[in-house]
């Protein structure tokens, strides 16, 4: 059984370094622009900033630090569609040649739900639960927000979307290759409700407002995924009954 998965492992272990060796490109080339970089991820910030507030850097080493999360989450956005590329030449040999025509649009269309989900954190996500988090009890105290701490709260934030946003591109995936169909997404509906608000409190900060914003456009693609599934693999009208 370990030889029959020799193969298997070795072509995932090509696709994993060819993806790392991608984002350590994109890494080192958004390293040389991390600060314009890093000044367009604190505008959300700086509108939610209560008067007399500014970020600041707690520690020594954390500027440095911050750069260089700056320049991982940049380089890997930036080389993203050819890490698809490669996440799709690693399901390839599973597929049939009409399965693997399909390369193009799922790098096209993974790529654009990474961008559609990041943007809507980044737009409105990212402002509302900054500034929820920021402004409570600010006529208290002086809020003086670490700019290490944001960079983290932004990136998760920015990739869990991302990433979130990639269900009806799987659903599309899935649903060629004949793995699902509407009816069992149907059936999984109250369950995937559970795991998308345990998601939704995985990935974004503890506040209710972050979870509901992410839940309930999760909620919503899951209904768009069934609508998918029923177009490309409606499941037989006799199961449906």
């Amino acid at each position: 059984m370990f030889e029959d998965l020799k193969p298997h492992i070795k072509e995932l272990r090509i696709r994993l370094i060819n993806s790392v060796i991608a984002i350590a490109i994109g890494f080192f080339i958004c390293f040389a622009y991390y600060e314009p970089i890093l000044e367009w991820m604190m505008i959300p910030a700086k509108e939610a900033l209560p008067v007399n507030s500014q970020m600041v850097a707690v520690e020594i080493q954390e500027t440095f630090f911050t750069a260089m999360k700056v320049a991982f989450f940049a380089g890997f956005v930036l080389v993203l569609p050819y890490v698809f590329w490669q996440m799709w030449l690693f399901l390839a040999p599973g597929l049939y040649d009409n399965e693997k025509k399909l390369i193009i649009p799922f790098v096209f269309f993974a790529t654009l739900m990474f961008l559609v989900g990041a943007s809507f954190a980044y737009c409105i996500v990212v402002p509302v639960g900054f500034s929820f988090l920021i402004n409570f009890g600010s006529a208290v105290v002086t809020v003086l927000p670490s700019i290490g701490m944001y960079v983290g709260f932004f990136t998760k934030l920015m990739l869990g979307f991302g990433i979130a946003f990639e269900m009806p591109v799987i659903t599309f995936f899935l649903a060629k290759i004949g793995i699902v169909d509407d009816k069992m997404l149907k059936e999984f509906f109250r369950y995937a409700i559970v795991l998308i608000f345990i998601l939704s409190a995985i990935l974004t900060p503890p506040d209710v407002v972050s979870q509901l914003l992410m839940a309930g456009p999760l909620t919503l693609l899951y209904g768009v995924s069934i609508y998918i599934a029923k177009i490309f693999n409606p499941a037989p009208k006799d199961e449906e009954e």
